[in-house]
Formats: C-alpha cells, sequence, structure tokens
C-alpha cells in the first residue's frame, strides 16, 4: 500500500479500504484477529485477493483469526474450523471436511410439481437414503453412489405422479451443511439478518 500513502483514504477503491482496516488491526502485533465479514460487497477478483492475504498472515505471523462470514466458499478456503450459528446458537462446530462428511455421501437436489411430500415420506423409508429435505418445491435427498440411485429415484417419482424439474447431484458442500443443520439457505439467512436489521432501525428511530 506503500504508493497510495498520499492518496485519501476516502478515494481507495472497496479492496484497498478493506486491506487498511486490516492493517490497523495488526500495528499492536495481536495473538488474535477478528475479522467481521472482511470481502463482504468486494468484486471476486478482490476477494480472491483478501482470502490470500489473510492466509498468509496467519501462516506468517502465527495468528489465531477468528472470522464472520456468509460466504460459505470462504469459509470453506480459510478456516481450519467452521461453527455454524443458527438464531444465536451454534448448530455444529468442525473441521469444513468433517461438516461435510457428517451428511454420508452424495447430494441429489429434485426440482419437483405435484404431491412433494408423499413422494419426500417414500424416499425416507428407502435404505440407502440417508437423509431427506424438504425445501420449498425441492427436495434434497443425501445418498451413496447418488449416480446409480437417479435412475430409480425419478422412476418412483413418475409412479406418484410427480413431474421433476430438474436433476442435480453433487459432493456435499458447505451450503449444504448449513441447510442441513438450520433448515435454510445461507441467502434466506442473509434476507432474514437485513429484515432484523431493518426492523432494529425502524424501532430505533419510531418509523
Amino acid at each position: 500500500m506503500r504508493d497510495k500513502a498520499d492518496v485519501l483514504v476516502e478515494k481507495y477503491s472497496g479492496g484497498m479500504k478493506r486491506r487498511l482496516e486490516i492493517a490497523r488491526g495488526l500495528i499492536h502485533k495481536p495473538k488474535v484477529l477478528f475479522l467481521d465479514e472482511p470481502t463482504l460487497g468486494l468484486d471476486v477478483q478482490t476477494r480472491r485477493h483478501i482470502w490470500d492475504y489473510i492466509k498468509r498472515l496467519k501462516k506468517e505471523n502465527n495468528i489465531t483469526i477468528i472470522l464472520t462470514t456468509h460466504y460459505m466458499e470462504e469459509a470453506d478456503y480459510l478456516c481450519d474450523r467452521v461453527a455454524i450459528i443458527d438464531h444465536g446458537k451454534i448448530v455444529a462446530v468442525g473441521t469444513p471436511k468433517r461438516l461435510k462428511d457428517k451428511l454420508g455421501g452424495d447430494i441429489i437436489t429434485f426440482e419437483l410439481v405435484g404431491n412433494v411430500d408423499e413422494f419426500m415420506n417414500t424416499v425416507n423409508k428407502l435404505r440407502f437414503v440417508k437423509s431427506v429435505k424438504k425445501h420449498n418445491s425441492k427436495l434434497t435427498v443425501t445418498v451413496e453412489q447418488g449416480e446409480k440411485r437417479i435412475p430409480e429415484l425419478i422412476r418412483m417419482a413418475q409412479k406418484k405422479g410427480v413431474d421433476i424439474k430438474s436433476v442435480n447431484l453433487h459432493k456435499p458442500s458447505l451450503e449444504d451443511v448449513f441447510l442441513h443443520f438450520t433448515g435454510k439457505t445461507i441467502r434466506e439467512e442473509e434476507a432474514s439478518q437485513k429484515e432484523r436489521n431493518m426492523g432494529f432501525i425502524r424501532r430505533r428511530f419510531g418509523k
């Protein structure tokens, strides 16, 4: 940042301002550094630069970094341990790998039209199914060898008169872990948090 020393902070880019905030927190050489959503609102390239910078800080300065974030990929990339918080309570703690392993298999997500509840109850009784989660019109099924189970599940849905709009198969992610433990996606959590913040502002200012 030396080449920006004579530039007013108000003229810094978002990424430069974040770097300055982190630099300010390092002046007294802390053993523990708290970072509250350090890449919020930054573009993808700048976010990646900040991630690499935080990793280098931890490695070179032996700092314990406590990070809050709504970006699941950020937590996966940076954190040795992750705590998922729902309504102010910690509902799961562990390494990213261990948390993902708890889901136990592949994740198949169906977008459905029809009697989703009946199909869900039928799927939940299958021996190869680890767990089933319903979310609006989507059904998330955790199974072993997901690619082999998809045709069987599709045939079952057709027999139940359920139309399948789309099918997605992937390995568990922290987003799936968040959904598993909280019953909602991280995007819904963000929206809910914004609503709570706006409610607080309205109460505070009497609007």
